[in-house]
């Protein structure tokens, strides 16, 4: 068998798998991965594996098509599958996996991380002291400050479940019905997206990437928000309108943003963004713990196996062992 191992998570780890590999006799096909593959750096590899061990390549419905008929699954390391043409996938017979709820607690600390970090000011005291400067910053408590979630899934549920801790008032809005007792328990309140960017201090966004969601956040929702809020995306890039973005930035429309998907990986170095002092950013990160990466590894590996047709229960022994 042999499989495209292009996940770059998992490619620092590859040696540390081989073992597993040598007991199914996959062959790894290991390109050169920056962040992820584009359709035409897929194209080259077309035909030749039977499977694909990914993160967020672009698996177009042209290179599956090319990618017939040997290839059987497409192992997603992580849980989104955006960059997957899921109805190409099913109309040609590939199976898709991926990895539901991977990294749910470690994305939803990051958001009361970027919470806090703009409520308090403390990256900013921080830099202003290392600069000789001793300035008093006003800041403010979590308690007298309104959080608006979009997309109240796992992840959103899980920073509203952080938030109530803190006092916060919790505003909810999402496609989908959200269970009744989960909202009287934690005190969320259900509203449209108008109302809930009109009275939000902090937005964070949590929902998929889908036809619904893709510049969710554009010139016209920016300019409902009030000019001291900051939105949060730790969600995936196209979410959010780039260009819109660093216009409401830049003309005060609202206060600041933290960024931790963007819609070009890497974010540009010439990107506005990175000279913007009232925006945080990181390298689409958020998903870091080193138990949370173990157990996609495990369950990456298990998909693939199972949608080779390989016995998967095999992997409990080597579970136990590596």
């Amino acid at each position: 068998m042999d499989v495209l191992f292009s996940a770059p998570y998992m490619i620092p780890y590859r040696d540390r798998f081989q073992p597993v590999f040598e007991h199914y006799h996959i062959h790894l096909l290991e390109p050169v991965v920056h962040e992820r593959l584009s359709e035409a750096e897929l194209m080259k590899y077309a035909g030749q594996f039977d499977g694909a061990v990914c993160g967020d390549d672009r698996f177009t419905g042209r290179v599956m098509q090319k990618c017939l008929p040997r290839l059987k699954v497409i192992s997603k390391w992580g849980t989104g599958i955006d960059s997957i043409d899921k109805q190409a996938a099913e109309r040609l017979g590939i199976l898709v996996c991926n990895t539901p709820n991977a990294f749910t607690l470690p994305v939803a600390d990051t958001v009361l991380g970027y919470i806090l970090s703009f409520a308090r000011r403390l990256p900013w005291m921080d830099q202003a002291i290392h600069a000789g400067q001793w300035e008093k910053v006003p800041g403010r408590s979590l308690s007298e400050c309104t959080l608006g979630v979009i997309g109240v899934g796992n992840v959103g549920k899980a920073v509203i479940r952080r938030a109530r801790a803190f006092g916060m008032k919790i505003l909810g809005n999402d496609i989908l019905p959200i269970a009744p007792d989960f909202i009287l328990e934690n005190g969320v309140e259900m509203t449209g997206l108008h109302n809930l960017l009109e009275r939000a201090d902090f937005v964070s966004l949590n929902c998929d990437l889908n036809p619904t969601s893709h510049h969710l956040m554009n010139a016209e929702r920016f300019s409902w928000m009030q000019p001291t809020a900051v939105v949060i995306n730790t969600a995936r890039g196209p979410i959010v309108d780039e260009a819109a973005l660093i216009d409401a930035l830049q003309t005060g429309k609202i206060g600041g943003a933290a960024m931790d998907v963007f819609e070009d990986e890497p974010l540009p170095a010439d990107s506005p963004l990175c000279r913007m002092g009232n925006v945080m950013l990181a390298p689409h990160n958020a998903n870091s713990s080193p138990s949370a990466w173990e157990r996609v590894h495990w369950s990456t590996l298990r998909n693939l196996v199972t949608g080779l047709g390989l016995p998967a229960g095999d992997l409990d022994d080597f579970m136990s062992k590596i």
